[in-house]
């Protein structure tokens, strides 16, 4: 499949109100009918970003994933987005991809977010994931995964579009957008940055303003969502371009050669 539509979603999440979250993205959800391959939640999105794993957590086979899976069936498109995960007595934010075809795929989060003390809560992941979806291989990652470009480095383009789900502060939105277009031109990929509106987390008060786009592998900007206000952007991704842009401009062939020591 040469063209992929895909859309990034924004809404106020409810804090720690799984009920009322998973109504609301399903009706966002199903307002893409037809519209859309994949649609992109923003970080935690049943909960916020809350720190209180252990009272939040669900397995993949709980009621979030189970879900996703007839939301994507019914409406006819990937969803991804990330949850409060349990597995083995640890705790993940984990990432999801969820295919109509039944198809389930996951990432912890590496980089936890050491001034929220993320990682006294949750377990880091050590996996990266690459999916292969609709003759696509895609990349997912989690919100502060976005200031780590080694983590995300696309070597011999084994990846063609990159997906961030994120909770990411309006004070910090000109990061965001920075970090957005330059992951996009360093691995020459589509890059899809899908953030969260509203409010109220844990005892402070954050402002989170969206400003979820999507890019080309230039960081050019094809798609963008309202400031401040529940919103979808959709853009058109073409596999061909991509490849032809690659093949003129050679630059990754140039890249230095690197490990992850973990």
């Amino acid at each position: 499949m040469n063209e992929l539509r895909i859309s990034a979603l924004q809404f106020n999440i409810e804090w720690e109100n799984k009920a009322k979250n998973l109504q609301r993205a399903e009706k966002l959800i199903e307002s893409l009918s037809g519209k859309t391959d994949i649609a992109v939640l923003p970080e935690m999105f049943t909960t916020g970003f809350s720190m209180n794993s252990r009272q939040l957590a669900e397995p993949t086979s709980g009621e979030t994933v189970q879900l996703l899976h007839q939301w994507a069936s019914e409406f006819k498109m990937a969803i991804s987005g990330s949850f409060i995960a349990e597995e083995n007595n640890s705790f993940y934010n984990r990432g999801f991809f969820i295919t109509p075809e039944k198809g389930e795929f996951f990432y912890d989060k590496h980089h936890l977010f050491r001034i929220g003390d993320e990682g006294k809560s949750f377990s880091s992941g050590n996996k990266s994931l690459i999916i292969p979806y609709k003759e696509w291989n895609i990349r997912l990652l989690i919100c502060y995964d976005l200031r780590f470009p080694v983590w995300a480095r696309n070597v011999n383009n084994n990846y063609d579009l990159l997906i961030y789900t994120a909770n990411w502060p309006a004070s910090r939105a000109h990061v965001w957008k920075t970090l957005l277009a330059a992951r996009a031109i360093e691995n020459m990929a589509y890059v899809c940055g899908a953030n969260r509106i509203g409010g109220i987390h844990k005892d402070n008060i954050f402002e989170y303003a969206g400003n979820s786009q999507i890019l080309d592998a230039k960081g050019k900007v094809l798609a963008t969502t309202k400031d401040f206000k529940e919103d979808i952007c959709t853009a058109t991704l073409n596999l061909r371009e991509l490849q032809n842009f690659r093949t003129k401009f050679p630059a990754w062939q140039d890249a230095d050669s690197f490990s992850i020591s973990l």
